[in-house]
């Protein structure tokens, strides 16, 4: 392990049964990286939590109200689990990883195991929760002002909490604790060594639910997007106009957030049911550790989503791309060359009045004559 980071041969060990080698210099670049992730995900989350906890005091309609809740709780989460899992890592470091040292009765491990599975969880769960509530705010507008209440709310968003704590301490709770795992800088599920049934099981509950929560929020955020694009189209056709700015600011967030938890979570999710059902080798723990990594910004890219997708930057950009998209169109050269010539009417004797231009656009412009052209007689 690293020592005072002050040579290669003084601060690496060559480590006892599977663990392998470890440099100064990669133990430097791991701190490194941990305290940027740290610093930028506190600061993006503070900044998101501040934004959304304004507009839950400032926004009174009761539909994006309940959504500004779960999205609360969401960065809320993601604010607390860069404090303490980053802490923990640094912590890990401080001490040169010499777990029989600093931990010797396993407590340490035990703390962040249940912490990198609850905050690992919590988000996903609450991201499927936030997908499932606006698609039955969306689809069943009645049962979702009638039935669904603030303190309904807040009720589901503690169960979700409290079903990812369970998951986290189902291991413990079951004597078979968390394990080091191979690069000693984390804690996670029993993957390697002699194993029982519940060390097979327990990863794949977690695996499972998180996976699970990933389907729903993909089902469900596709079913409002598709009736909020009928509800718009509609309403087009009918000519009559109705607000729904607010549906499609959240359904940008929605499936923004969706497409960043698949791609940090999903390979780690997939690598954890891989590793507890197969024997695997050193490429597939290194993997492991890989898409842990890739979890981690999915902590630090949630905030951003409520930071930047809001309805006035959302307006902008929209305004942005149609400028760009017009100013485009009417440069196009085929757009010059749609005129048809049409003949005019209402000619009298003295000299022939045309009350509408002889040629016109396809495109709806007038072509190049006046609007009033004066014929001699012939």
């Amino acid at each position: 392990m690293p020592g005072n980071g002050s040579s290669d041969a003084g601060c690496s060990k060559t480590a006892t049964g599977s663990y392998s080698n470890t440099t100064c210099g990669q133990t430097e670049l791991s701190v490194t990286a941990s305290v940027i992730s740290m610093t930028v995900g506190i600061f993006s989350n503070i900044l998101a939590l501040c934004i959304l906890v304004n507009a839950y005091r400032r926004f009174r309609l009761k539909t994006k109200a309940s959504f500004l809740l779960f999205a609360s709780g969401l960065v809320g989460t993601d604010l607390l689990g860069h404090l303490i899992n980053g802490s923990l890592v640094l912590y890990v470091y401080a001490c040169n990883k010499e777990w029989e040292a600093f931990d010797p009765h396993h407590i340490l491990c035990s703390l962040f195991g249940v912490s990198m599975v609850f905050f690992g969880l919590s988000p996903l769960l609450l991201g499927s929760l936030m997908a499932v509530e606006r698609c039955i705010g969306v689809t069943r507008p009645l049962f979702h002002s009638t039935a669904l209440a603030a303190h309904h709310m807040k009720r589901l968003l503690g169960l979700t909490w409290l079903l990812a704590a369970l998951v986290a301490l189902l291991p413990v709770l079951l004597w078979r604790p968390y394990q080091v795992q191979r690069s000693q800088s984390w804690c996670f599920f029993r993957m390697e060594g002699p194993r029982n049934w519940l060390d097979v099981v327990l990863p794949l509950i977690f695996s499972t639910l998180g996976l699970l929560a990933l389907l729903v929020s993909i089902v469900c955020n596709t079913l409002t997007s598709c009736t909020l694009l009928q509800s718009k189209l509609r309403c087009h056709r009918q000519c009559r106009r109705k607000d729904t700015s607010h549906h499609f600011e959240m359904i940008c967030q929605l499936m923004t957030i969706m497409l960043v938890s698949c791609v940090c979570w999903g390979p780690l999710l997939v690598n954890v049911i891989i590793l507890s059902t197969q024997v695997q080798g050193e490429r597939a723990f290194a993997r492991l550790l890989l898409a842990v990594r890739m979890a981690t910004w999915n902590q630090i890219l949630d905030p951003w989503v409520y930071i930047l997708l809001r309805k006035a930057i959302l307006k902008r950009l929209f305004l942005l791309v149609h400028s760009c998209w017009c100013i485009k169109s009417h440069s196009h050269p085929l757009n010059r060359w749609k005129c048809s010539p049409v003949k005019g009417s209402g000619e009298t004797s003295g000299s022939s009045i045309s009350t509408k231009p002889e040629f016109f656009c396809l495109d709806g412009s007038v072509g190049g004559l006046p609007d009033t052209i004066i014929k001699p007689i012939t």
